[in-house]
């Protein structure tokens, strides 16, 4: 039976009778079973974290948290009577990332923590974790290659892709051999460290970077970890408590001022439903917003060949409008993009839907989902270094206006990640270009001629095709998202281009190319610009980390400079703007989960959460759909829609209804962006 404590340190977790004054935690990891943790989804990559929420793919951890949710590294056991956990793989990336897990809460200090600990293989290192902040920045008390222990503080920021800093504090020679544990023990008292091996004394430090924070433990190497325990003097124990004490009355503060989540509407989407892999537009003509959800099926290689197999569209009371191709429960859930849109894209008033679909771009009319007009997909490139068929399946598409015409109905089509392709209104191709591509583009008229200008990938596109400048040659990861535009909040400030680069970081470009600002701060994703701090000037940027370190967002001014960062989630965070109270300041919303989920403000404090009401958390999209211009949220899994509301009307006069990213452009990839504008409420 598990056994551990927090004495009211973090409210989830129960005090058990019988442990001594003192403890914060502890746990011999008897609660869970032996077998490994967690295995991929389907078919798919882990990639499915980055915007679908998942717990956990196997077996729950509470309360500890993988910090690496993406790495299979864990398992449980148990020998000779004694239960252990065991990272059991060889993390041929440590320079990069570590298997990590954590327990505890921010506000720890003054701790000791200790851990009885097995490393099986004499290469590399395993041990524990201490004054942990996120999963690049935290300390380390680690044994390493069979001959040492040493005092490390893995530092935030890179100067080298993919190569971690760490800060060395002291190191010295200890042998060890693979056939007993080992107790290591680290004790803090302000800046001080102090470490133990099987309570011998062996290393001393002094660092106040970072003075507090939660536990943990860590390996590279296959190692087995048991009897971990965290306490505290009783001084420190009651200064621990008062500060989250402060923290959660602040919070609760915060909360009471915001609307609270209400149920607005939900329906079933049995059969028919899917993650992430979902578009939003009126498609019946009645004025309100429908879903078109699409199922898809994986083929040829990993994730560049997905396909779509069934489109339903299906109106928010619940009621199918029409549906193309045969629905598949398998086909759910995906871990990239899918090429279909709806758009009204030749211009009658009516929607359609645009999509790539058996080698087709196919355009359906949005009312009854039967084909208007079609043409064959292009060839793909004979030099790809993917190439399943003779034709394109298509990624994802975007819709822009090159022309300089009163709407933006040029059609991108682009396949993953290197080619892409330019078609009219009537499917008739204008022009292509290759080059690294990235996830998902962005165009904005950057020098008021009226034709919007390409940014794709690392390289600016004229309206006409030509290439105005790149970095494909020395930022060689591909961009997740980019996006243009002036933040600053002065309107004759310069328009800036921006990259969330993968793991090349955050990256600030002025309009002829020039890098401004590189933050290396890991693989940054899912960017959203939009009005989070009212103190500040402009507009803000937040941004989410996954590969090798998930769950770190960072904070940042128009210019690239970073505000905050902390670490509140590991799992599905597409990070969307909300305008939740109308009144100019925005929240992000994380994930529609209990726990892991809600918005946070511009300070990356949880200022909404959502009930315990037995909601879908799967995936997330915000947009109005009362028409009052806050924002709802749209939650689902794949048998049922959620859509909350704000549980109080809005009673000013003149109201937050920021302009958007057009819905016709969406993405698991678009940098979104919501900028301010107001509008008057009509009297009643």
């Amino acid at each position: 039976m598990l056994s551990f404590v927090v004495r009211l340190v973090i409210p989830s977790l129960v005090l058990v009778a019988g442990v001594s004054a003192g403890e914060l935690f502890r746990d011999d990891f008897s609660r869970y079973p032996p077998r490994a943790f967690a295995s991929p989804v389907k078919e798919l990559t882990n990639a499915i974290h980055e915007y679908h929420y998942l717990a956990h793919r196997g077996v729950s951890l509470e309360p500890w948290a993988n910090a690496m949710i993406h790495d299979d590294a864990w398992a449980g056991g148990d020998e000779d009577g004694k239960t252990y956990v065991e990272m059991h793989v060889i993390n041929d990336q440590s320079g990069h990332f570590n298997s990590t897990l954590i327990i505890g809460d921010p506000e720890w200090s003054d701790y000791t923590v200790e851990c009885k600990v097995r490393p099986m293989l004499m290469e590399d290192t395993a041990g524990i974790v201490f004054r942990y902040h996120t999963n690049r920045h935290h300390y380390v008390f680690l044994l390493e290659n069979g001959k040492k222990a040493g005092l490390y503080l893995r530092l935030p920021t890179e100067t080298k892709m993919r190569a971690g800093r760490w800060r060395t504090f002291a190191t010295a020679a200890f042998t060890y051999e693979p056939s007993r544990y080992y107790t290591l023990k680290v004790e803090n008292q302000g800046p001080k460290i102090r470490a133990f091996i099987d309570g011998k004394l062996v290393l001393e430090a002094s660092d106040s970077e970072i003075l507090k924070g939660k536990a943990g433990i860590q390996a590279n190497i296959p190692t087995r970890f048991t009897d971990f325990r965290v306490s505290a003097a009783d001084a420190a124990e009651r200064d621990i408590k008062a500060r989250i004490a402060k923290r959660e009355q602040e919070l609760a503060k915060l909360r009471a001022d915001n609307p609270k989540p209400k149920l607005w509407k939900k329906f079933d989407i049995t059969n028919y439903g899917a993650g992430r892999n979902v578009r939003f537009g009126d498609l019946d003509g009645d004025g309100h917003a429908d879903m078109l959800i699409g199922q898809n099926i994986r083929k040829a290689v990993r994730n560049s060949f997905s396909q779509i197999t069934c489109l339903t569209a299906v109106t928010f009371d619940g009621k199918v409008l029409w549906q193309v191709g045969r629905p598949e429960p398998y086909n759910d859930v995906l871990a990239n993009d899918t090429p279909f849109q709806i758009y009204d894209v030749d211009g009658d008033g009516k929607n359609e839907v645009i999509l790539a679909k058996d080698f087709k771009l196919q355009v359906l009319d949005g009312r009854t989902g039967k084909v208007k007009q079609w043409i064959r997909m292009p060839k793909a490139p004979q030099d790809n270094d993917l190439r399943a068929y003779e034709y394109e399946v298509g990624d994802s598409i975007y819709f822009a206006n090159f022309d300089g015409s009163k709407r933006a109905d040029q059609i991108l089509v682009k396949d993953r990640y290197r080619t892409f392709w330019i078609y009219d209104k009537n499917l008739k191709l204008l022009w292509s270009g290759q080059g690294q591509t990235g996830h998902y583009p962005i165009a904005l008229d950057v020098n008021g001629d009226g034709r919007e200008e390409l940014m794709i990938g690392y390289a600016l596109w004229s309206p006409d095709g030509k290439k105005l400048w790149s970095h494909d040659d020395d930022l060689q990861q591909h961009s997740d998202a980019v996006a243009l535009g002036n933040f600053s909040g002065d309107p004759k400030g310069p328009v800036r281009a921006y990259s969330a680069a993968s793991d090349e970081g955050f990256v600030v470009f002025d309009l002829k190319g020039n890098i401004l600002k590189r933050q290396q701060i890991g693989h940054t994703q899912s960017p959203v610009t939009g009005k989070f701090r009212m103190d500040l000037a402009g507009l803000q940027i937040m941004t989410v980390n996954f590969w090798r370190n998930p769950g770190i967002v960072t904070v940042y001014d128009p210019d690239g400079n970073i505000l905050a960062q902390e670490e509140p989630i590991h799992s599905g965070s597409p990070m969307l703007p909300v305008n939740w109270r109308g009144d100019g300041q925005e929240f992000v919303l994380l994930s529609g989960n209990v726990k892991d989920g809600g918005m946070i403000d511009g300070q990356l404090r949880r200022v909404v959460m959502f009930p315990n009401d037995g909601h879908p958390d799967l995936a997330a999209y915000v947009m109005d759909l009362t028409g009052d211009a806050r924002d709802e949220i749209v939650l689902w899994d794949q048998k049922r829609v959620w859509v909350y509301t704000q549980d109080r009307p809005f009673t000013g006069k003149r109201i937050y209804a920021p302009t958007r990213n057009p819905d016709h452009n969406e993405s698991n990839y678009r940098w979104a962006i919501s900028l301010p504008a107001w509008k008057d409420v009509a009297a009643k």
